[in-house]
């Protein structure tokens, strides 16, 4: 009988950037829990061909620190407010891929004990090298600093090879695809070309970073069925920036 070999990924450790607003679905508030599980059930298949998987998890669904302080709150404690959104969102994340018998561990740049580990770099990678996904929660623990520039800080700390940016289009285009029927869409472009076009990929300090240290962005659309796995494999799927 033939024995059918396991894919070879083309990625063996990767940062999985997934906005606050994915958890919500449809909607646009709070954590839908179909979504939670269609994310969740992504995640164990991707498990099963042997990657390394941290996650960095934004808060927009619940709250984010910009809008807020229109509000007339300042922006650093609302943005303090969004990384504790972020750990909400994370703890959800974990408790479904946990009941998909998936090892997960929360790690806060904000120390809260009781409910999820200090982030702590060395112990992070351990974790990954065990096969546990790390799920990192509360951005970078400054305010003024994105979740987008969390995922390229964490990938570079734990030295991964790629940055995914899960998103609802499916992949980087020259202008709003859901504005212009005509907009073109790249297979693949340039960190400096990304920021000289001023395209909305990342913003300019985490693609700038991602560029200084060669760790490509991969962005795709979350939403269909197994493309987390096929980029993982070296599918064409979405947009590549690199440099």
């Amino acid at each position: 009988m033939r024995r059918v070999s396991n894919p070879k990924p083309k990625y063996r450790r990767v940062v999985l950037k997934l906005s606050g607003e994915s958890l919500a679905g449809s909607g646009d508030f709070g954590i839908d829990p179909q979504m939670l599980d269609y994310i969740a059930t992504e995640i164990e298949e991707i498990q099963k061909i042997g990657i390394e998987l941290a996650i960095v998890i934004g808060g927009g669904n619940i709250i984010r620190g910009a809008a807020i302080e229109k509000q007339g709150i300042k922006r650093a404690t609302g943005d303090y407010m969004g990384m504790l959104a972020t750990v909400i969102n994370a703890l959800a994340l974990q408790d479904m891929l946990e009941k998909k018998g998936i090892p997960t561990r929360v790690q806060t740049s904000i120390e809260m004990k009781a409910i999820a580990e200090p982030y702590i770099r060395r112990r992070a990678i351990r974790h990954l090298e065990k096969g546990r996904v790390v799920i990192f929660a509360g951005g970078t623990g400054n305010p003024y600093f994105t979740t987008d520039m969390t995922a390229a800080l964490r990938a570079l700390e734990i030295e991964a090879d790629v940055v995914l940016k899960a998103t609802k289009v499916d992949g980087v285009y020259e202008k709003d695809p859901v504005l212009f029927a005509d907009a073109l869409k790249f297979d693949s472009i340039k960190f400096i070309e990304v920021l000289n076009r001023h395209l909305k990929v990342m913003d300019a300090p985490a693609i700038s970073l991602c560029m200084e240290n060669d760790i490509p962005i991969v962005v795709f659309n979350l939403k269909k069925k197994g493309n987390i796995k096929k980029v993982i494999l070296g599918e064409k799927i979405g947009t590549i920036v690199e440099g």
